[in-house]
């Protein structure tokens, strides 16, 4: 049996340099790029680093945690054996 993954996306790599502005650094995100990923000036986003990767994304609503977490409680509840045979 042939296991395989159906991409539904693409990464886009891009060549960056920082621009000096004042004593801080700032990263200039082209339009495309910006519109694909539906930020805007006023967006707020969350910058968090694993201390090599930079990560910077739209900053979630609560409500979607939220509704994660209620997800994955109601699979606890529904498979929660299962979970713990396949944990053997």
């Amino acid at each position: 049996m042939v296991a395989y993954v159906r991409v539904r996306y693409y990464v886009r790599t891009m060549e960056k340099r920082l621009t000096k502005t004042g004593n801080s650094l700032a990263l200039v995100l082209d339009r495309e790029l910006l519109d694909r990923t539906g930020i805007s000036a006023e967006t707020p986003l969350e910058v968090s680093t694993d201390g090599d990767v930079i990560i910077i994304t739209p900053k979630r609503k609560k409500t979607r945690a939220e509704k994660l977490r209620k997800a994955m409680k109601r699979a606890d509840e529904r498979y929660s054996g299962v979970f713990k045979r396949l944990a053997k």
